[in-house]
């Protein structure tokens, strides 16, 4: 009869039995071999890092026979009657090392882990489901893992880590039961967690979320004061984002904040005032007298709203008034025009534009938590006990801008929009102010201030009736004065005989009881540019907005960037369109209207799609450029040639390609929304090309909400298009910014599914390089050796193609993985071939990289001399390129090693200024350094 199979339990003291039976486990060092078997079950663990474990840096010379020992030992223990020698079916030789064969059933954090598993593909559909599986789960710990082996191989981070699973369960739950409505279930475990590690961030917030749940308000704020002061008093530091954002969530006022929620930024983003500004006397005195000369401070966030038709002029009266109250907002300005009446019909997103806000208050893009609920939370949380001024310019709706508004007092919110905004008045107490067009004496007033009091004196009633013509919209009177003053010679009755002759129509776009067709104006200015400066004007209205440059301008009429140059100058001299902001151009949204009836109406079809292609050309081959700057060793697919008369952007650098794809982000995202839905598979197949070249970029900025966005509709088209090819690119550029999401259950199979298709269509580099983010997101599950594999794939196909590049950026991946498993000597023959080839290819950014893996490596090799020069070789490269988180990164650890080799006060110096780097990017990770600067490492181990 076989003898019954035994059971490991780890998660408390560490035990094993055979039935009932409990059998012995020997010494402390085979206890903590075993230990370490069990929490990396099924995966081998290499004989360099079981000597590390048992013995240190100090290992004796028979450590190797020691091993073997422990290893007959154990299987003798495990599987009575095995013959000496014998391998046996549970604790094999693997990889170099050895690996223990467990299943679900044969110990507690196998267990553990299946059923956490089994609750997050539940997570999202059934939160209950998920509740009671995680708490099943949670119920198998008794302890840390592995409690009672000696401190130095209890200190294993192998151990930690797998400690540290049972609190991400923990959150899980509590998220689970947030969403399923049973705050109930977990709170008891989460004040545990809470007592036992009082500097978790993360476990805190769900504290203070789930005790809002639950109904305790009281308690939920008593314990956010707690460990803001724990964090305050113990670390010097603040809240982080997501425990302020929970704190945020559960008060509907803040009568007192705390001081330390401050911006990390003060945005000052008005747009310039008008130095020609005239008229709107009373209704600036009505503003000015509301809310002035010091802001009041009420329970609620004072909001007013401007109504009014069309090119009455919102947005001068309301940039304004911000301007002369601006300097009651010490803490900044935000400003955004919605779009809410753009004649594309592409108003802003609410989502798109917190996330802007968050951008400009100065939140590094890693810390934007995923959802709009969440990030509204934190937009709020931000702006508690601040006093900043929040413009929000051509609101569609109420709905729009509700996520954009502030909750507390000392903010001020302006909102212009057409529409009268009834839900904002009634659920926000918001103040109206409606514009009307201007009389004749105001209309007057304005032509004085731009034509000068003289020449209207001279002919009061031909000013009179270019004010009536115009309807007393402050925009078409802008145009008209904008044309008489270019010819100050012409009378002003044959400037308003002229416009009374023209025609043009608006209908859409004025309200019913406006006098005034707005088109004639428009189409009365246009006769005064040239033929070729009027065509341009026409097709400027085929660009998905939001702004323009000149570069693109010229790409939508075929015309190189000098022959544009003076076009662009002609529409702007007549008020046609704007330069916003330096080289960047827009039109008012009237200007806009009439220009898309024009474009519709003198170009056919045929010559509408040339020229949306030439423009996306122009964006895709730019993009193309930068992604292939940014990101050498990628492998985008090359975009179809260009037509004759387009001409990329020149981009030298890094530094010429990001500035580039940061001024264009939101012009990116619009045009490749525009192609994939503009039902024209050539346009769809470019979205989904243009989409992948900013992959790098997105990456490298940490825009990852945006990239979510942008690579789910590249997918969506490439399915639509039902092109494999594309379908694959589709699946990895997706997978990878879930990746980055930590969406991981969502990119795993995707990535999967991608390199089947990679598979079958021959795609090498393809495979490879899914081979390389299968093997990153093995990494975050902690499966090191899986990580391993992938690269070993990836760089063997890398090979057989003979790409350099990619094999130079593999070759420091699979080395560093090495370093990982502790088979640093491997990591080091990796690295330095890596090294010599990134050297002779110029690749800095992949030089640094992989100085940080050698030096890992000869950190743990005793070799601090030769650490030291790799961290300092790496940071120069890093300090050079600007990439403050990797540098702080490396000098965390070159603090470590200037430890290890006895001189604290360099330690303290390398770790001082990576928590400066840390905290002005205001990265969660500062937490970590600042407790190893205070010595208290033991508590921000769990941060």
């Amino acid at each position: 009869m076989p003898p019954e199979p035994v059971r490991f339990q780890v998660l408390g003291d560490l035990r094993v039995y055979r039935g009932e039976t409990e059998l012995d486990l020997g010494g402390p060092q085979e206890r903590a071999f075993l230990a370490l078997l069990l929490v990396r079950a099924g995966q081998p663990v290499a004989i360099s890092e079981i000597v590390d474990t048992l013995w240190g840096a100090d290992p004796p010379r028979s450590a190797l026979n020691v091993v073997r020992r422990h290893v007959g030992s154990l299987r003798r223990l495990l599987e009575p009657g095995l013959a000496t020698r014998a391998e046996g079916r549970l604790l094999l030789r693997d990889a170099g090392g050895y690996r223990l064969v467990t299943d679900g059933d044969s110990g507690d954090l196998p267990r553990f882990r299946t059923l956490r598993e089994e609750a997050r593909r539940l997570a999202a559909h059934e939160p209950a489901r998920a509740v009671e599986i995680l708490t099943e789960a949670l119920s198998l710990w008794r302890g840390p893992v592995a409690d009672g082996l000696p401190a130095r191989a209890r200190a294993h981070p192998a151990f930690t880590a797998a400690d540290h699973e049972r609190l991400t369960a923990l959150r899980e739950a509590a998220d689970a039961a947030l969403r399923a409505g049973l705050p109930d279930t977990v709170l008891p475990r989460l004040r545990e967690a809470a007592a036992g590690h009082p500097l978790d961030e993360p476990v805190h917030a769900r504290l203070v979320r789930v005790l809002a749940a639950a109904g305790h308000r009281s308690e939920a704020l008593a314990a956010y004061d707690a460990v803001r002061d724990r964090l305050a008093e113990g670390l010097g530091i603040d809240p982080g984002v997501e425990l302020r954002a929970a704190w945020d969530s559960v008060l509907d006022e803040f009568a007192e904040p705390p001081d330390e929620a401050r911006p990390l930024a003060v945005p000052a983003q008005l747009p310039h005032d008008l130095a020609a500004f005239t008229g709107r006397r009373a209704e600036l005195d009505e503003l000015l007298t509301r809310y002035g000369p010091e802001l009041p401070h009420p329970a609620a966030v004072v909001i007013s709203a401007i109504g009014g038709m069309a090119g009455v002029g919102k947005t001068t009266l309301a940039v304004h008034w911000a301007h002369r109250i601006a300097g009651r907002f010490p803490d900044g300005q935000l400003y955004v025009n919605l779009r809410g009446f753009d004649p594309s019909g592409a108003a802003l997103d609410p989502g798109e534009v917190v996330r802007g806000f968050l951008d400009a208050l100065g939140v590094p893009a890693e810390r934007v938590p995923h959802g709009v609920d969440a990030q509204a939370a934190l937009y709020r949380s931000l702006l508690t006990g601040r006093r900043v001024l929040v413009v929000l310019d051509n609101a569609r709706d109420a709905e729009q801008i509700r996520a954009l508004l502030p909750g507390s007092p000392g903010c001020l919110t302006l909102v212009t929009s057409r529409d009268e905004l009834p839900g904002l008045v009634a659920a926000h107490g918001a103040h109206t102010l409606s514009l009307r067009p201007f009389d004749t004496d105001q209309a007057r007033a304005f032509l004085v201030r731009r034509l000068g009091a003289e020449r209207i004196a001279a002919e009061p009633g031909a000013a009179d009736e270019i004010g009536e013509l115009c309807g007393g919209l402050p925009l078409a009177l802008a145009c008209v004065a904008a044309r008489a003053a270019v010819h100050p010679g012409f009378p002003l009755a044959a400037v308003a005989a002229e416009l009374r002759e023209a025609h043009g129509s608006l209908d859409a776009f004025v309200r019913s009881d406006a006098s005034v067709d707005v088109g004639t104006v428009f189409s009365w200015s246009l006769r005064a540019v040239s033929a070729a400066a009027a065509r341009l004007f026409r097709l400027l209205a085929l660009h998905p907005g939001p702004d323009l440059t000149l570069p693109a301008a010229a790409a939508l009429a075929g015309l190189t960037v000098r022959r544009a140059r003076p076009l662009l100058a002609e529409l702007t001299g007549l008020h046609l369109v704007t330069e916003h902001s330096p080289a960047r151009y827009t039109c008012h949204d009237l200007v806009r209207a009439h220009a898309r009836e024009l474009v519709h109406d003198h170009h056919p079809e045929a010559e509408r799609h040339t020229a949306v292609h030439r423009l996306l050309h122009h964006y895709l081959h730019t993009a193309h450029a930068a992604d292939r700057i940014l990101a050498p060793n990628a492998d985008p697919l090359p975009p179809p040639p260009a037509p004759a008369d387009i001409h990329p952007e020149p981009l030298a650098d890094d530094e010429r390609a990001l500035a580039w794809l940061t001024a264009e982000h939101r012009v990116l995202l619009a045009v490749v929304e525009a192609a994939a839905t503009s039902g024209q598979p050539v346009q769809e197949r470019l979205a989904c090309l243009l989409a992948w070249s900013l992959e790098p970029f997105f990456d490298r900025r940490g825009h990852w909400h945006d990239g979510l966005t942008v690579q789910r509709t590249a997918l969506d088209t490439a399915l639509r298009l039902a092109d494999p090819v594309l379908e694959a690119r589709g699946l990895r550029g997706l997978a990878r910014v879930e990746g980055r999401l930590g969406l991981h259950s969502r990119a795993v199979p995707r990535l999967e599914r991608a390199l089947a298709l990679f598979t079958e269509l021959g795609d090498d580099t393809g495979r490879a390089n899914t081979h390389r983010s299968l093997g990153w997101e093995s990494e975050q599950r902690g499966d090191l050796p899986g990580a391993l594999r992938h690269n070993q794939r990836a760089l063997a196909l890398f090979r057989a193609r003979g790409d350099r590049a990619a094999q130079a950026s593999v070759l420091n991946s699979v080395g560093w993985y090495h370093a990982l498993l502790g088979e640093y000597r491997h990591a080091l023959t990796h690295c330095f071939e890596a090294l010599a080839m990134l050297q002779e290819l110029g690749d800095r950014y992949g030089q640094a990289a992989t100085w940080d893996s050698i030096a890992y490596a000869h950190h743990h090799l005793g070799r601090h001399p030769h650490a030291l020069l790799g961290y300092r070789n790496a940071l120069a490269l890093l300090r050079d390129l600007g990439v403050p988180y990797t540098e702080a990164d490396i000098l965390v650890r070159a603090g470590d090693t200037h430890l290890a080799m006895g001189d604290e006060p360099a330690a303290r110096a390398a770790w001082a200024q990576a928590l400066t780097l840390l905290q002005n990017l205001g990265h969660p990770d500062a937490g970590r350094v600042a407790a190893r600067l205070t010595g208290r490492e033991d508590e921000a181990g769990a941060c």
